[in-house]
Order: structure tokens, then sequence, then C-alpha cells
């Protein structure tokens, strides 16, 4: 089925769980940037880099419901996946995070996993 679905859409495919893998990095920060002037949790409402990660999310809840209009759930849902490899990518190129070996070896399976499931 994939290599039917017009390029747009497999872009969103993958661009879907990169920007929830985003707003998780931004997440984080905003968790870190409370957590060094020890503000109380009520306060990330207002904190910009909240917003931007609530307004990724948003955005790509919009792009997820086109992607839905056109493929089915069952198949667009294994692509979600992918934001259990993404988010350790990012968490290490955007917060320093280490990855182990361990999980590259699972984000491996996962890639194989998302591969034999679409084929």
């Amino acid at each position: 089925m994939l290599r039917t679905l017009p390029p747009a859409v497999i872009g969103l495919l993958l661009l879907t769980p990169l920007m929830i893998a985003g707003g998780q990095v931004l997440f984080k920060l905003t968790s870190q940037r409370l957590a060094a002037v020890d503000a109380p949790f009520a306060r990330a409402v207002f904190d910009p880099v909240f917003i931007l990660a609530v307004a990724l999310y948003g955005v790509a809840t919009i792009l997820w419901i086109y992607v839905l209009k056109t493929v089915p759930l069952s198949f667009a849902y294994s692509f979600m996946a992918l934001s259990f490899v993404f988010v350790p990518l990012l968490a290490m190129t955007f917060l320093g995070e280490s990855v182990g070996i361990k999980t590259a070896i699972g984000s491996a399976f996962i890639i194989a996993g998302l591969l034999i499931v679409q084929s």
C-alpha cells in the first residue's frame, strides 16, 4: 500500500511522529526550565517553550487527521512507533542525553517491525 500513496501522504506518515517526538523534547525543556527556577508546575502554561510544544502537537494532530482521511488507521498507526525511534535521537541531539546500545537495537527492531507490517 505504501508504494501507491502520494508522496505527500508518505511524508506526513513520517513527519507526524517526528513532530510528536519534537513536542516531547520541548516538554522536557519546559520541565528543565521550571526546575531551574523552582517554579510551580502551573507556571508551565505561560512558558513559551510549553506553548510551542502544545502548538506542535496541535499541528501534528491536524496533519494526522488528514493522513487518516487517506489511509486506514490500522495502516497509518504503525508509523507512530517511529516516535520511539525519533525521541531518543532528538534527546541526544538537543538535550545531550546519551543513547545506549539497547536503545539503538530497540530502534532497529522497531524499524524492522514497521517494514514487516508495511510489506
